[in-house]
């Protein structure tokens, strides 16, 4: 598994590119910005684009999406919560296109050999999610390094955000942290030493 991370767009998002190094199947992350780079980036890799896996729908993680989409073909994937169904305040719900996928709990996407599970985490959003494929953990905007999702926009809730934290302390063993903004971390760093999640922990 290859993880190519570029910071994209005014918020600098995280957009990951994750392959299957033996198909060169990938699957686009959070594509926030910038479309441009992140198909210059497929095509100078001969990538194949098979699915658009988003987080959550605020404006700064869907922006490239459309572009990526016609392009490559690749199918949209978001939780149904956190689109215009459900939450119809732009810019904190997305519009999928027609053929999207709206993935729930325990969803298993599957890119080449790569399986990616769906947990549902809601706090920053109502359809946020952690994708978890083989050690790694695409937060979006649950789980920071140090810190977590605010919960102040449409949709949000504290709660809800202690509650995701303390689900994802509690899977088994380490894992790698990908979030949607900042540096990469470790679950076992953040469950020693992030505030956020330590008091979710203990409350």
């Amino acid at each position: 598994m290859l993880i190519k991370d570029f910071q994209l767009g005014q918020l600098e998002t995280n957009c990951y590119i994750v392959t299957d190094e033996d198909t060169l199947e990938c699957a686009v992350i959070d594509p926030g910005d910038e479309a441009g780079t992140i198909l210059d980036y497929l095509e100078s890799n001969r990538l194949r684009c098979r699915f658009i896996f988003l987080t959550h729908g605020h404006y700064d993680h869907t922006m490239a999406v459309q572009a990526i989409a016609e392009e490559t073909g690749a199918r949209v994937c978001i939780h149904e919560a956190d689109t215009h169904a459900t939450l119809e305040n732009a810019p904190y719900a997305y519009l999928p296109p027609d053929g999207a996928i709206l993935y729930a709990e325990g969803a298993v996407m599957h890119v080449g050999s790569l399986a990616f599970t769906v947990l549902e985490t809601p706090g920053h959003s109502p359809g946020s999610v952690t994708l978890q494929c083989a050690d790694a953990l695409f937060t979006g905007d649950t789980l920071f390094r140090g810190s977590c999702g605010r919960t102040d926009l449409p949709g949000g809730d504290m709660g809800a955000m202690l509650a995701s934290l303390r689900r994802l302390a509690q899977l088994p063993g380490d894992y790698e942290v990908y979030p949607g903004h900042m540096d990469s971390t470790t679950l076992e760093w953040e469950r020693r030493f992030n505030y956020y999640m330590t008091y979710a922990i203990n409350s």
